[in-house]
């Protein structure tokens, strides 16, 4: 731009130049003929009143003149340049607003003007400079839209200059709230604007808010402009409802570690100390020491559920993934627990559906997942119950199908039967033998072999479950 400036500048110097050289030479033209004419006159008259007479009507005559030929060549140079220029002009509104890059700006319709050259080439540089502010407002303005943060901008005066979808969402924002006042009075934030901007280094600019169900951190940032003083504020609008949850759940887990682990632990003094205050005979230190054995497997199958959970949680479970039959597995399976089934004389039918293809997964965590569901079928079964177990094949999933008649789960309890520690009915879990984490850890080995784990169940009917390991690709 400056370019253009320069040159227009020196293409009006070269005509205002030209001009005057002719206006110069006019009136040194005028001045001559003027002076010719005064000699002429000298000559003739002789008197000396005469002379100055003559002489002071040919100083005003030239004065006059040269006033006359100043004006009007003031007058030309001036409409000439006003026209150049009003031509000008017009043609560069013309090209920018028709977007026409090829057509040059021609003053007058003349041709390798360089005015006209350096017009043409920078308003090319400015329409150029107009589209990437313009493609760079665009990109600011998609990256507001699709953010998951919501952004709130005031202005001094409160008032509400920009906000995108999501901080409508998290806030529940309407129309009506335009002012910082109307967007966060609402939730009883304890702050205002004067202290956000002016305050900021002595006030803190964060809160926590409720909305809803969902829990809202809120980040004040005032922003200055060119010259570095306050312009605003940009309110930054989070949902952290999943790191609270989290939390929470991290705060009730050491809790009920804590509350299983005080459970054995107490038993374990209480029956120690009695049995090292006196005397008793053997039956009742027999009683007490099995008392002192029991509690003390609990807790160390405790230990070692919460230390499996901890390594599938931190990635740290070697894996070895192989191939192998899944019918297999479930009857060796039921082999193992064959002692526990004739104790309660239960029923057990094992049947495979289907061709089954060989499955990849992790042997020993899928054995271990089918051992617990089997285990809690059995434990939950009453005496002469039946335990019907399939193996069959859909899509690129094996699937194992256990189904009893056992004492079931309340509909209200099953979406929560994966969280760790939760438990049906906790008193004859414990008495049971349950830890509360064996679906945990059963979900988390499923998960890590791209596997599945549903259960349906009916309070007094028996439970379903089903577990999807994928086969052989």
């Amino acid at each position: 731009m400056k370019k253009l400036i320069g040159e227009g500048t020196l293409d009006m110097k070269s005509i205002q130049n030209k001009l005057t050289v002719i206006f110069i030479l006019l009136g040194i033209i005028v001045i001559g003929l003027v002076g010719f004419i005064y000699i002429k006159n000298i000559s003739v008259i002789q008197e000396t009143a005469q002379i100055v007479d003559i002489t002071k009507r040919y100083l005003l005559i030239t004065i006059a003149l040269f006033i006359a030929i100043f004006i009007i060549f003031s007058t030309i140079l001036k409409n000439k340049t006003k026209q150049a220029m009003i031509s000008i002009v017009k043609d560069a509104g013309k090209m920018v607003t028709e977007g026409n890059d090829k057509e040059k700006i021609l003053p007058n319709g003349k041709q390798s003007d360089e005015l006209t050259t350096a017009l043409n080439d920078a308003t090319l540089e400015l329409k150029e400079h107009l589209k990437d502010v313009d493609k760079q407002k665009m990109q600011i303005e998609a990256i507001l839209l699709h953010m998951t943060d919501g952004i709130v901008a005031f202005n001094l005066e409160g008032q509400v200059t920009h906000k995108n979808i999501a901080a409508e969402r998290l806030l529940d924002l309407s129309k009506d709230d335009d002012t910082f006042e109307k967007v966060f009075d609402k939730f009883d934030v304890g702050i205002n604007l004067e202290k956000i901007i002016y305050l900021e280094d002595w006030t803190s600019s964060d809160r926590k808010i409720n909305v809803g169900d969902k829990y809202i951190n809120l980040l004040f940032v005032p922003y200055k402009d060119n010259n570095q003083k306050p312009a605003g504020v940009i309110a930054v609008i989070q949902d952290i409802t999943e790191h609270v949850k989290l939390d929470n759940m991290r705060k009730e887990f050491v809790a009920d570690v804590s509350h299983e682990l005080k459970t054995p632990i107490t038993s374990i003094m209480g029956y120690a100390d009695t049995l090292l205050e006196g005397e008793y005979d053997d039956v009742t230190k027999n009683k007490f020491l099995g008392v002192i054995a029991s509690e003390a497997r609990r807790m160390a199958k405790l230990v070692t559920d919460l230390l499996a959970l901890s390594r599938y949680d931190n990635n740290t479970v070697k894996q070895e993934k192989t191939e192998f039959d899944l019918g297999d597995l479930v009857k060796k399976c039921q082999e193992k627990l064959e002692i526990e089934i004739n104790k309660k004389h239960h029923k057990v039918e094992n049947l495979v559906t289907a061709n089954v293809p060989l499955v990849y997964a992790d042997k020993s965590g899928i054995e271990r997942v089918v051992l617990n569901i089997l285990t809690n079928s059995i434990k939950y079964t009453k005496e002469g119950g039946i335990i019907k177990i399939y193996v069959g094949f859909v899509y690129n999933d094996a699937y194992i199908k256990i189904i009893d008649n056992g004492i079931g789960i309340p509909e209200e309890d099953l979406s929560r039967i994966f969280e760790r520690f939760y438990r049906v009915d906790k008193a004859r879990s414990r008495e049971l033998g349950g830890t509360g984490l064996g679906l945990s850890i059963a979900k988390e080995i499923l998960d890590q072999n791209n596997g599945s784990i549903d259960i349906k169940s009916e309070l007094g009917k028996g439970t379903e479950v089903v577990i999807r390991v994928p086969t052989k690709k």
